[in-house]
Formats: structure tokens, sequence, C-alpha cells
């Protein structure tokens, strides 16, 4: 069991949580809550290794920011599709050597609106297009789909204080759907962001741009509808709002980044110059694997086998 030192508020219930469930996902720590954000400026955390090694890394080319993107891509993908369809990714857009994915008994919502069924219908074409725009790009050097695991967010929900157990699903309502959502899209929008540092062909940087843009639209209207949720019912109790920020706070100590808290004047996820945030590669890493600060930790969390690719082991 890997020990995780976070941010004070956080670690007795991170404690907690590890004492009930291994979140080692085979070698690859996982301690994690609900996804994505940026670790706080106190004691960093420290793990176990799960790759040891000490050589220099080899230099990263265009080609593997973009492969890297379409690790992130193939996730948001089989989580929209599953949702919309009840399927995921066709094995033509998977790739070949595709690995497996893991899902609940039942993925498919039910019971949606018109309007929220046109919704997820489009987000899910959108990201299934993005991964078809990357392989694209990519020709021949596309790596296929990693292993994905979408039970995963039955643990952060726990780690992150929103259930007691790993009973969490966003696939049983449309609200819980949202939360899913909002894991994702705000660290797809700072992974893109991130990008943009990095790439330096100008045909790559557009096509980062072009999906970041639909993040970015993604993700405002899930953070409004979250927040549209609680407005509604007017319980005055905030309920998805609550559990929304829960998430943030989690991937605030898991990914290096800033977040801003959600509420119903506060919608856009900026700092105080009105800019949207970034993160690195490897800062994404971490939430992904669901993995505290530390080095050489190669799998966990979403990507129970890690992500395809040179960019696939934290540096820090």
């Amino acid at each position: 069991m890997e020990r995780f030192i976070v941010e004070k508020k956080l670690k007795d219930l991170v404690d907690k949580a590890l004492s009930r469930r291994s979140f080692l996902a085979g070698a690859g720590s996982v301690a994690a809550g609900t996804l994505i954000a940026g670790c706080s400026d106190s004691t960093p955390a420290t793990t176990t290794p799960v790759a040891t090694t000490t050589a220099a890394p080899a230099a990263l080319t265009d080609a593997d920011y973009l492969n890297f993107a379409l690790n992130l891509e193939y996730l948001e993908a089989e989580f929209y599709l599953h949702a919309a369809t009840g399927t995921g990714l066709s094995t033509t857009d998977a790739g070949s050597g595709a690995g497996s994915v893991t899902v609940p008994a039942v993925t498919q919502l039910t019971g949606l609106t018109a309007v929220q069924s046109a919704y997820l219908n489009e987000v899910a074409q959108n990201e299934l297009d993005h991964v078809r725009l990357l392989r694209s790009a990519l020709a021949g050097a596309a790596v296929p789909r990693p292993a994905i695991d979408l039970t995963f967010f039955g643990t952060l929900a726990m780690v992150a204080g929103i259930t007691k157990d790993t009973s969490f699903t966003p696939f049983a309502s449309y609200p819980t759907y949202l939360i899913g959502a909002f894991i994702f899209e705000d660290v797809g929008v700072t992974a893109y962001h991130g990008a943009a540092l990095v790439l330096t062909s100008k045909a790559n940087l557009t096509v980062g741009a072009e999906i970041h843009a639909v993040e970015a639209y993604h993700a405002a209207s899930i953070r409004t509808q979250i927040v549209a949720a609680d407005f509604l019912a007017n319980t005055g109790t905030n309920t998805y709002t609550n559990i929304a920020n829960q998430v943030s706070t989690l991937r605030g100590t898991l990914g290096g980044g800033a977040e801003t808290m959600l509420s119903q004047t506060t919608i856009v996820a900026s700092d105080s110059n009105s800019i949207g945030y970034k993160r690195s590669p490897d800062q994404v890493l971490h939430i992904v694997y669901g993995a505290a600060g530390g080095a050489g930790v190669s799998k966990g969390g979403f990507f129970p086998a890690g992500l395809n690719g040179k960019i696939s082991v934290t540096a820090s």
C-alpha cells in the first residue's frame, strides 16, 4: 500500500479510504477522488514508484503529444458513447491491438428528456470525431486505445467523500452523468491549453486548438447544467454543485493546477485575469491515474495498464 501525503484537510479522508481498499490498480498508484486540478503547495506527496528507471527521458515530438491527447480522447469517447448508446468505440476507431474497456453492468442512460438526449448524443459524437481527427493527423503513428476502466468513478467518489463506498456510477442518472462529465471536461480543457506550449508544428497546434475550443464548450455547458440543476431544485442544499466542488478539490490535490469552485455566480473556470487554466502532461497523468505526487507511476485509475505512447509515466 502506498502512502500518500496530501493537503491536510484531505489527509484523514484519504488514509481512511485507503485502509478499506487497495488503490494500486495493478501496481499503479490510485489515491484519487473525483478528478482533475492541482497539487497544493504544502508538503510534497510521496509514493512508492511503479517504474524506477532514472534514465533521462528521450526528447518528445509533436506526435508524442498528440498521442497523449489521443489516449485522453479514447477515454472521453468511451465514457460518452457508453452513456449515449450503451456501447463504445468500434474496432476500427479503437485501433489494432486496442485494450479492453471495463464498464458497469448498465451504462446507457434512460429516462432522458429530448433535450438531454440530444445533448448527450452531440457530445458523444464530438468525442468520437476527436478520436478520428487525431488518428488521422497521426496517420500510421497513432497508438491504439489503451485498457480503460470506467468503474474507477466509484473509487474516486469514495476518496473524495462523495460516497462512503465505491457504489457511485455516472451512468445511474443524468445528474450523475454530469458529475462524470465534469471530471473529464475540465481536465481536457487544461490539457489542451498546456499542449499549446509544447507543439512545434503550426498544423498540429491548429488541431489542438480546434479540439480545445470544443472541449471548452462542453465544460462550460456541463458546469452551467450542474449549477442550474440545483437552482431549479430550489432546495437550498446545492447538492450537485457541492459534489462538483468536492471533485475540484481532489483534482487540485492530484493534478498540480488551479480550480474555480462552482456557485450560482461563478461558472467560468479561470484565474484572476480571466485566463483559462493549463496543465502539463505530468499533472494530467496524476489525475487520470488517480495518483498523488511522485515520480514513476505508470498506470492506475482510468488506465489500469497505463497510457500508450511515450508519455505514460509520471515525472514528479
